[in-house]
């Protein structure tokens, strides 16, 4: 593979080598440990389908106007340990430096009892989207402990349970302002120059593609405020200067606008919190909270505002309600504001946050307390007070005149390069803060020995001998101190010893159900293996402890995996050029809009803003066209559940003056591959508009055909479903998109580090590549399957689905077919049907059953949309199909008057330990029944810790910190 490829922009045409064979040394076969049904499986599943061989079966299911002619042009499969060894000869290739380059990420300690028993270890790290309140307790109590956490510290009334990164938080800040405060005579956000460079790219980006406009200066005093609806600072500011701001607050909501803080999370154990200078949002990021640099991700971004604002807040937000019983349990809280509900009228896209991060900063807090977060930022900032003296004394000039990690030198410009340099040969990366000043920027790494070779560095600059003093004066006034305590809940006081902590860790990790546990059969989610092969090299520090902003030459071996990766998701994809920067999902859709937009602007075509969804498509997809600049015109499905043909037509002549783009899923939302695609892309390049896929199903698609090959212009890719990065409870995710030749040059820029592009669109995340330390996930998987691999892979995918549905069709009708009656990788069942029982019933009754419920009520309600991906066997398969088929059992003795209508196992459910074997039995069936109702839980069974929610409770009443927890115990 090439190493010289385009790191933004991989042309899929040269860079991809021949196929090998396709052969694995000694045995070592890790497709077959992918794959989860035998070989010697294939015969009866083939059978259950109506098929003698998967050949026949994939015929049937993939139109053949799509399928791919010839193999894909990947690299032989490999083995796992010889993949290792490659893989880490390409992370020796990364130099890791002593980076002091701030900007919004500290390299930090990681204590090894988090490292090993949360980040490493997939029973936190396989666990779905907290949607199941009832068996996600543990990871929704971790959330509630980081929402605790950035309230307190900021001095805020609430806090969501995390968002991508800090720059895209301040986006989301700004949006929710302007949704707030903003109108035609408020089109303004005004952005101190002091606030981080990537955080201004990702505001203006998202600024401009609404039609806002983004002022900069250096004090928002001396602007003429009549027009802005937000203003955006940094605290303490980029150059590492600590103000009060309550002056400058006062005066932007004397002028009627809001205030956005931007603050460092650590700092605030020992700075004024924002909510005290009345801010009306803080954002930030809490990666120095314990999660490691990882070149730029991923990490917990955090977002706080007033209790006023918490209807409008956007991502997810952990709540206190209570159960059957009438004790406190947690849920996920407002969910009203989710994409799928609020679609077009949505005020975000995000429908991921980071929540594999955010536990990690949760348990970092857990472990430390506030006590311990106190010592470890008061070292911190003694080593910069004792540095800057050292500075001062030896005659230069430093600065700022408050500050709490970071300082700044100011030098002729010929010394300051001259610095820079000695610096990094000695392995020392200092900031450039303009032509005349060097930054420095102390992390909770930094020993005495650390701060002494910064000494001697600037000893030449300084004319002599000097030494550091034991003590400095501080620089921080009174007025700016913080005063107020925090993280006073009992959770943050009793697991300061590491069998405490772990014993912790383990209990909140029982309350949850991961892939180690059962299948996570989610319909459009895909719930697959993470190998441990994959997953082993997130850790190396070679790429764990790389800060995004270092010199590129120091990071070759992420610009080869980079390269390479691109070049093979081109392949996979069949597009020209491939971006990595967005780091979700829903980013990636941002993403691929945007470039879709410039496309039409740079061509003179500025008003092309109508994007045409079906009726059926995610939810993220409308909000994301909102986001984009354009205006949703639906698109009606026939009863098939395809895209009606004749109404795309329609809609796009209507339109075909201002048609932009169609956004697509394929194989559907419904889960049938649509015979009419490439038609569908036709009748709106036709009419002048661009075809984005959404790339959610790809995991029906690697090996047997292509987006770009049936006329998509754009598609994302969630490698954190079809490329085994796991879901990590909610996040970690990564969006790449592909584009075709046409819109390559306008993927996404950055304003720090120079990623290749030149003409492209602004900057989407904070980091130039997302979140690059879990990309060596995807290159590892990719590796180890081959291209005969991969395409095994999907074909398993689509065998495991129809064996589902064929199982399943006589007791859940399946509501959506292809041709031959075959689905894809997914089929939706029909609970509509009965007239007592509802589809939530069966949802929480699998819970008895050790399984986390398939995806509820969408894309239809009243329906479970299954997906149960390559990655199960035959066994696991079956025994999902035989508990739902004795949920139907129970489901007809309910509808028919056998069992009573309100007090049965169904509406009870789920049954935990505490009321199984409770003194009191009132109920008209067994315990045995309520709680082991297949035999195979008799060798292990997975106990919810809670009964089943009260929803309508939890949202009438938000409780969203620990304190709350209080009020129920």
């Amino acid at each position: 593979m090439s190493e010289t490829t385009s790191l933004m922009g991989s042309q899929a045409a040269s860079s991809p080598a021949a196929p090998a064979p396709e052969t694995c040394p000694g045995g070592d076969d890790f497709v077959r440990r992918h794959i989860g049904p035998r070989p010697s499986d294939l015969p009866a599943m083939l059978e259950v389908c109506g098929y003698g061989s998967m050949d026949d079966l994939i015929r049937d299911v993939v139109p053949a106007s799509i399928r791919l002619a010839t193999p894909l042009r990947l690299p032989a499969a490999a083995t796992e340990h010889a993949l290792l060894a490659e893989l880490k000869g390409l992370a020796s290739r990364n130099r890791v430096c002593r980076s002091y380059l701030g900007m919004g990420y500290h390299d930090c300690i990681v204590p090894p009892v988090i490292q090993r028993n949360v980040f490493e270890n997939p029973g936190w790290y396989t666990q779905y989207t907290p949607y199941q309140s009832e068996i996600a307790q543990g990871r929704l109590e971790a959330l509630l402990n980081f929402q605790t956490l950035v309230t307190d510290l900021t001095g805020m009334d609430i806090a969501n349970a995390s968002l991508l990164d800090e720059a895209t938080a301040a986006a989301e800040a700004v949006t929710m302002c302007h949704g707030l405060k903003g109108g035609d005579t408020r089109p303004v956000v005004w952005v101190s120059r002091q606030v981080h460079p990537q955080t201004q790219a990702v505001v203006r980006t998202r600024a401009e593609a609404l039609g806002l406009q983004v002022r900069t200066g250096d004090s928002p005093g001396d602007d003429n405020l009549e027009d802005v609806f937000a203003v955006l600072l940094q605290y303490p500011d980029t150059t590492g200067a600590a103000r009060d701001l309550t002056e400058t607050a006062a005066q932007v909501h004397e002028a009627g606008g809001m205030v956005i803080v931007a603050a460092d999370l650590l700092s605030l154990t020992q700075l004024k919190p924002p909510g005290e200078m009345d801010a009306d949002v803080v954002v930030g990021s809490a990666q120095r909270f314990g999660v490691p640099l990882g070149y730029g991700g991923p990490h917990a971004a955090y977002f706080a505002t007033r209790d006023a604002c918490k209807r409008h807040m956007p991502g997810r937000l952990i709540g206190v309600s209570k159960d059957a019983r009438g004790r406190p349990a947690l849920r996920l809280t407002l969910q009203t504001r989710e994409q799928h509900i609020r679609r077009e009228k949505a005020t975000s896209n995000i429908c991921t946050a980071q929540v594999l991060l955010a536990v990690m900063a949760s348990m970092y807090a857990v472990y430390h307390g506030p006590d311990g977060l106190r010592r470890i930022a008061a070292r911190i900032h003694q080593f910069a007070l004792r540095l800057a003296e050292a500075l001062k004394q030896a005659g230069l000039v430093v600065g700022p005149d408050a500050f709490f990690d970071t300082i700044h030198v100011t030098l002729e410009p010929a010394r300051a390069d001259a610095l820079v340099q000695r610096a990094e040969a000695a392995g020392i990366n200092l900031r450039r803060l303009g032509p005349d000043q060097v930054g420095i920027a102390l992390d909770e790494t930094v020993d005495e020995s650390d701060v002494r070779d910064l000494v001697r560095l600037f000893q030449v600059e300084g004319g002599g001998e000097f030494e550091l003093t034991g003590a400095a004066p501080e620089v921080v006034p009174a007025s700016l101190r913080r005063t107020t305590d925090f993280l006073t809940h009992p959770v943050f006081h009793r697991h300061h010893s590491e069998t405490e902590m772990l014993r912790y860790i383990r209990r909140l990790e029982s309350r949850d159900l991961s892939l180690t546990l059962s299948m996570i059969p989610l319909g459009s989610c895909t719930m697959k293996l993470n190998a441990a092969a994959e997953m082993h090299p997130v850790s190396w520090p070679e790429f764990a402890r790389l800060h995004p902003f270092a010199p590129r030459h120091q990071a070759e071996g992420y610009a080869v995996l980079f390269g390479q990766l691109e070049s093979w998701l081109a392949e996979a994809t069949g597009f020209a050029a491939v971006s990595l920067q967005p780091n979700a999902g829903s980013q990636g859709e941002y993403a691929g809009l945007l470039v879709i937009r410039e496309y039409h602007h740079r061509r003179g075509e500025a008003h092309r803003n109508i994007c045409l969804i079906p009726t059926s498509a995610h939810g993220t997809n409308p909000a994301s066209a909102v986001m984009a600049g354009m205006k949703v015109v639906p698109v009606k499905c026939d009863a098939q559940g395809n895209i009606d043909v004749a109404d795309l037509k329609a809609r796009a002549a209507e339109h075909a003056a201002t048609l932009a783009a169609l956004m697509v899923t394929y194989p559907s939302t419904h889960g049938v591959f649509e015979e009419t695609i490439q038609e569908v892309c036709r009748i709106v390049h036709e009419q002048g508009g661009q075809v984005y896929m959404d790339g959610a199903n790809m995991n029906a698609q690697v090996g047997l055909c292509r987006p770009a090959d049936m006329g998509a212009d754009v598609c994302h890719l969630n490698l954190h479903k079809t490329f085994c990065i796991p879901h990590g409870g909610g996040g970690p995710g990564m969006g790449p998109i592909g584009v075709a030749a046409h819109l390559a040059p306008y993927l996404p820029q950055h304003p720090v580090v120079d990623t290749g592009a030149t003409e492209g669109i602004g900057a989407i995340a904070a980091a130039p590549w997302g979140s690059p330390s879990i990309l060596p996930i995807s290159w590892m998987y990719i590796r180890l399957m081959g291209a005969a691999g991969l395409t095994e892979a999907t074909q398993y995918a689509i065998l495991n689905a129809n064996y589902i549905a064929r199982r399943l069709q006589h007791h859940f009708p399946v509501l959506f077919k292809g041709r031959q009656g075959l689905v894809a990788h997914e089929c939706i069942l029909d609970l509509r049907q009965f007239k007592t029982v509802t589809v939530e019933d069966v949802a929480k009754r699998l819970m008895d059953f050790g399984f986390h419920a398939p995806t509820v009520s969408w894309p239809v309600a009243g329906t479970l949309m299954v997906e149960p991906t390559e990655s199960e066997s035959k066994e696991e398969l079956d025994r999902f199909c035989d508990a739902l088929i004795s949920i139907h059992g129970e489901i007809q003795a309910v509808e028919s008057g056998r069992i009573d209508a309100i007090n049965n196992p169904l509406k009870n459910a789920p049954h935990p330990a505490s009321v199984v074997t409770a003194d009191t039995w009132d109920r008209p069936y067994t315990r045995e029944q309520a709680a082991y109702p297949a035999a195979w839980l008799r060798e292990h069974k997975f106990w919810p810790s809670v009964g089943r929610i009260d929803n309508v409770y939890g949202d009438r009443n938000p409780v969203c910190s620990c304190a709350g927890m209080e009020a129920y115990l």
